[in-house]
């Protein structure tokens, strides 16, 4: 107890510190600053060898009553916790939720002194917050774009750990180039693979002014970018392709193995990394394992379905976590009745695949030469 007592202690005491050094920021979003000023900080210690114990202050969120079920949420690149912002209004009332922006992202330190920000390290960020910083010992898991490798690679941990701390309640992905031979990844994220084109971008990036005026959520999302240098961070925080290159076979192995429930879903209008990685995960290492899976398509979301649709990706998610998502034997009824009722942009349940003769129960026989009535 006084551990903990001293942990939140010190968290008060960097963020306090933390908000004197970033004071002189100025903000033209009054969402990135209401975000920014219901956060809170915790330092980390790098545990990448190249880092050199380097330390970082990490961003994070609080939202919803304590007593409420728990719920993680892991960002993605190029963007922070800030992502989640239009989903959360539909969930906080009835989970207790958390998200914290990785280092290099949104409010978080972006250390440009050759610092590497590994995806394996960001797993092990995720450990440290949940046991250490916001004490969770049961939650779900909520992944996106670069967090889906992140929460992988934080399941495989979980699952190698005999004694992990919590339990891993549920486990929820969504769009994500997690198999790179299936993306269609575009020259600007290619670009930054390159020494070269990557001095290039910052040199570019560095002469962009910054926007001053616009619709809130492109402002708010401005002025985060812009934060601590984020618009520079951002092109060594995309060298993650690499290791997510090196590890994604591995990592998509862990899903097989687990017992943790998963929810899939998946933006259908999401051009750089398309439905086609999600089919193939999900028939490669979700469709044939013995616990819980249930696949999503969201016909109307694009790459972002917690910001393009958040109330239907609140909804399955409520349904997840509440036991109301079908077993393998109830799943072509509960696809019958639920589609039955939902609106065009409703998430539609794909279900698993079953490839086995069908036997009709019919009167009527085929023959080349006709239909026949059996007697």
């Amino acid at each position: 107890m006084l551990y903990k007592l001293f942990l939140i202690a010190l968290t008060f005491c960097v963020a306090q510190s933390l908000r004197a050094q970033d004071e002189d920021f100025v903000f033209y979003s009054d969402l990135a600053r209401d975000w920014y000023q219901a956060g809170e900080y915790f330092e980390w210690t790098s545990t990448t060898e190249d880092n050199n114990a380097k330390k970082v202050n990490v961003f994070f969120r609080t939202w919803g009553n304590e007593t409420n079920p728990k719920l993680v949420l892991i960002h993605g690149f190029p963007n922070s916790s800030f992502d989640y912002f239009k989903m959360i209004p539909y969930l906080e009332d009835e989970y207790h939720i958390a998200a914290l922006d990785f280092p290099g992202s949104g409010f978080s330190d972006k250390p440009l002194d050759g610092f590497n920000y590994m995806l394996v390290e960001n797993a092990e960020i995720v450990d440290y917050f949940v046991r250490e910083v916001v004490g969770f010992e049961d939650f779900a898991l909520f992944t996106h774009d670069r967090g889906v490798s992140i929460g992988l690679a934080f399941l495989g941990n979980y699952l190698d750990n005999p004694n992990p701390g919590y339990t891993i309640n549920y486990h929820f992905l969504s769009n994500s180039g997690m198999f790179l031979p299936l993306a269609n990844l575009s020259p600007g994220q290619l670009r930054m693979l390159d020494t070269d084109t990557a001095a290039e971008m910052l040199s570019f990036r560095a002469a962009q002014p910054r926007r001053t005026e616009g619709d809130p959520e492109s402002l708010a999302f401005s002025d985060i970018f812009a934060f601590n240098q984020g618009n520079s961070s951002l092109i060594y925080v995309g060298r993650y392709l690499l290791e997510r290159q090196a590890n994604e076979v591995r990592w998509l192995e862990n899903l097989p193995r687990s017992s943790v429930p998963v929810a899939y879903l998946w933006g259908l209008a999401d051009n750089v990394n398309p439905v086609r990685i999600a089919n193939h995960v999900w028939d490669n290492y979700l469709n044939d394992r013995q616990a819980q899976s249930s696949f999503w398509v969201l016909p109307e979301a694009g790459h972002y379905p917690q910001r393009d649709n958040p109330e239907e990706v609140a909804k399955v998610i409520r349904m997840a976590l509440t036991g109301q998502l079908p077993g393998r034997e109830e799943e072509d009824e509960f696809m019958r009745s639920y589609g039955a009722s939902r609106a065009a942009e409703d998430a539609v349940l794909v279900g698993h695949s079953k490839i086995e003769a069908l036997d009709f129960p019919s009167s009527i026989e085929y023959a080349p030469s006709g239909y026949r009535i059996l007697e």
